[in-house]
């Protein structure tokens, strides 16, 4: 196995150019397990533990640029307020030795469906921005993610920085694992509301094949909260929507059973975490509402 260390970014394209079927290493939280158990053996490592640009994050007006190789630790530090989502979800990675290294171009690059930067990232409604010494692109968070462990990267593609658009309402994010800490996730899911939009989406992970949205759910969320008035009123969402929203983020799975759970389980628990993040966020955004109201009552 050859080591391969770009100092900069074009080396790292140009090395990726050469020798497409190099892997790319930054915090090596999977990479190291999979060679460690002999379940990966590739012919070149490619280290981009010296390219800076991949560690650095920009906030814009709208949205955040965040390096591919951007500790989880940062974005718990630096970003609670931009990317809530994923804030919450960093924390619930692995330990704090692993969210010091590891970062979401990571996750993204695995394409593990139990990644657990995944539900936020969709949720979110993220782009992903990939390079090589042909030119750059991104590509909707959607359309990342093509099949077990594989995603839309080209052979002579890497992962340079994802783009998030900044928070514009509550958003939550949920894991069951089968115990509190240094967990891969049984499953996971995310939420987000969008004032702005008057929309809702989600993310579920290591319930499917992919990482996914529970997209029938979100039009029927979507639809009983405009039909009902909800995001004018502020009112408590209803019982039967929370309960009906719930039931079909459980139909959006297709999980397996596996020694972390069962497929019904994960159902069930999809379910559970879709219910409670829906609470969750949206006492928050009628919390938000209220302070507003007030504020402009006393104006």
């Amino acid at each position: 196995m050859d080591f391969l260390r770009p100092a900069s970014w074009e080396e790292a394209l140009a090395a990726k150019a050469e020798h497409p079927a190099a892997v790319p290493i930054a915090g090596g939280t999977d990479v190291m397990v999979e060679i460690n158990f002999d379940h990966r053996r590739p012919e070149y490592l490619l280290d981009l533990n010296r390219v800076s640009d991949l560690q650095e994050w920009e906030v814009g007006e709208d949205a955040v640029r965040l390096g591919a190789s951007v500790p989880y630790t940062k974005i718990m530090e630096n970003l609670r307020a931009e990317l809530p989502g994923l804030a919450l979800a960093s924390h619930t990675v692995a330990s704090p030795q692993i969210r010091n290294r590891g970062g979401v171009g990571g996750n993204l690059g695995t394409a593990s469906p139990a990644g657990d930067a995944h539900p936020a990232l969709l949720a979110a409604g993220a782009e992903v921005e990939v390079e090589s010494v042909r030119g750059s692109r991104r590509i909707p968070i959607d359309d990342f993610y093509t099949g077990v462990k594989r995603n839309a990267l080209e052979p002579d593609e890497l992962i340079r920085a994802v783009h998030v658009r900044r928070a514009d309402g509550p958003q939550q994010f949920s894991k069951v694992g089968t115990r509190n800490a240094m967990v891969i996730a049984v499953c996971a899911f995310g939420l987000a509301l969008h004032p702005e939009t008057r929309t809702v989406r989600t993310g579920v992970g290591s319930a499917a094949p992919t990482p996914v949205r529970a997209k029938t759910a979100e039009e029927f969320l979507n639809a009983a909260l405009d039909e009902g008035g909800f995001w004018d009123s502020g009112e408590i969402i209803t019982p039967s929507v929370a309960r009906q929203f719930a039931q079909l983020c459980s139909a959006a799975c297709n999980p397996i059973d596996d020694v972390r759970g069962t497929a019904g389980y994960r159902r069930h628990a999809v379910g559970v975490m879709a219910r409670r993040t829906l609470t969750w966020t949206w006492e928050s955004y009628r919390g938000a509402r209220g302070t507003a109201c007030q504020k402009g009552g006393a104006a």
